[in-house]
C-alpha cells in the first residue's frame, strides 16, 4: 500500500485560526472550490492508482510515525516536507517548488531519495542541482472524460490565454495580432482565460471546438493542454523557446533555457509558432490540416499520457525506493 502526503497550504493570514471562516467566505463567494494544477497532480495520480487496483492511503501522518522504514509519497506541496519531522525515505513530486535555489539542502535535511519534475526541460534545470535524483514524470490524463462527442462544432478556434507576466505588452504585441488574424479568414473564435473559467466550461468548450491556439510562457507539463489534446482538439502552440523567465528568479537568480510551452508533443498534435509574426505567416497551413483532418491530437495521450501508463510509472518508481 502507498502512502499518499498532498495538502494545499493554507495559513492564518491575520489571526490565528483565521484560516477556516476565511475558506467559508471564499465558499460563497467563489463557489466550490476548483483544483488548481498542482492539486489536479495528486488527484490524478490517485484515479490513475484506482484502475490499477492499488491499494494506498492519503496523509496518514501517524502511520508514517509508527512505520519509519516505510516509503513516503510526499506528491506534494513543499510544505509538506516540513509539516512533521521525517525520518521515512521520501519519493518527492512531481508538485514541487519551482526551482531549486527554493531548497538547495533538500537532500541533506531531509530522507529524500528521488524527486520528481513534470518534464524534461524542468529536469534539465534542476539536475545541476541534485544530480541523478531527479526523474521527469508526468501524471496521466483522464481520456473518458477528456474525450470527443458529437457536438456541433460552433466555434472553430478556441484562443487559450496563459499569458502570466506581462500580459499587456503581449496583449499588443501577441494576442491582439492573433485575433486580428482570425478575424481575417472569418473564424469564429472564442477566448478563454486561465485562472477565469470553471473547468466544466473549459471541457464544454473543447466539445465545441474544432481547434486551439494556445498561448502560454512556458509549461513544466501543461495538463489543460493535454486535455485538449485528449479531447482531440489540434492545437497551435506559441512556444517560443529561449529562457525561463519566471520574474520571481529571471534574471537575478536563476537563467536557464531552452524551455517549452508544449513539453509532450509530437507532429500528430498540432503545429507551433514563435511569435505573431509566425503565426500570420503559418496559421493558413495549421488551419488547412485542422480542415484536412490531418491531425490525430487524442492518439498521443492515449499512446503517452493515460492515467493508468503514467500511474503504472509513479508505482514502479516507488516500488524500486
Amino acid at each position: 500500500m502507498l502512502n499518499l502526503f498532498y495538502q494545499e497550504p493554507d495559513p492564518d493570514r491575520f489571526l490565528k485560526f483565521d484560516r477556516y471562516p476565511r475558506r467559508i467566505v471564499r465558499r460563497v463567494i467563489r463557489g466550490k472550490r476548483q483544483p488548481g494544477g498542482q492539486e489536479r497532480v495528486f488527484l490524478n495520480l490517485c484515479e490513475g492508482l484506482r484502475r490499477l487496483g492499488v491499494r494506498y492511503r492519503v496523509n496518514d501522518y501517524a502511520h508514517a510515525r509508527r512505520y519509519p522504514d516505510e516509503l513516503v509519497c510526499i506528491v506534494g506541496k513543499p510544505h509538506v516536507l516540513d509539516v512533521i519531522a521525517w525520518r521515512n525515505p521520501i519519493l518527492f513530486g512531481a508538485a514541487v517548488f519551482s526551482h531549486p535555489v527554493d531548497d538547495p539542502n533538500l537532500f541533506r535535511r531531509l530522507p529524500v531519495r528521488r524527486i520528481l519534475v513534470p518534464g524534461e526541460w524542468i529536469r534539465r534545470m534542476f539536475e545541476p542541482y541534485y544530480g541523478d535524483k531527479v526523474v521527469a514524470w508526468p501524471v496521466g490524463i483522464d481520456t473518458d472524460l477528456w474525450k470527443p462527442l458529437p457536438a456541433f462544432k460552433d466555434v472553430d478556434v478556441l484562443l487559450y490565454d496563459k499569458v502570466r507576466w506581462e500580459h499587456d505588452a503581449y496583449r499588443r504585441t501577441l494576442i491582439a495580432p492573433i485575433e486580428d488574424e482570425l478575424r481575417k479568414h472569418k473564424l469564429r473564435s472564442v477566448v478563454i482565460r486561465y485562472g477565469r473559467y470553471r473547468e466544466s466550461d473549459y471541457h464544454q468548450l473543447l466539445q465545441r471546438a474544432r481547434a486551439m491556439v494556445f498561448l502560454c510562457e512556458h509549461e513544466t507539463q501543461g495538463i489543460a493542454y493535454q486535455q485538449a489534446l485528449s479531447s482531440n482538439v489540434p492545437i497551435f502552440a506559441w512556444d517560443r523557446g529561449g529562457l525561463w523567465q519566471d520574474p520571481s528568479y529571471y534574471p537575478e537568480k536563476v537563467q536557464f533555457g531552452p524551455v517549452s510551452s508544449v513539453p509532450y508533443w509530437d507532429e500528430c498534435c498540432g503545429m507551433k509558432f514563435e511569435d505573431a509574426g509566425e503565426f500570420s505567416s503559418s496559421f493558413k497551413a495549421f488551419w488547412s490540416a485542422v480542415i484536412l483532418g490531418q491531425f490525430e491530437p487524442r492518439r498521443y495521450i492515449l499512446e503517452h499520457l493515460t492515467l493508468e501508463r503514467c500511474a503504472s510509472r509513479y508505482l514502479e518508481m516507488a516500488q524500486t525506493e
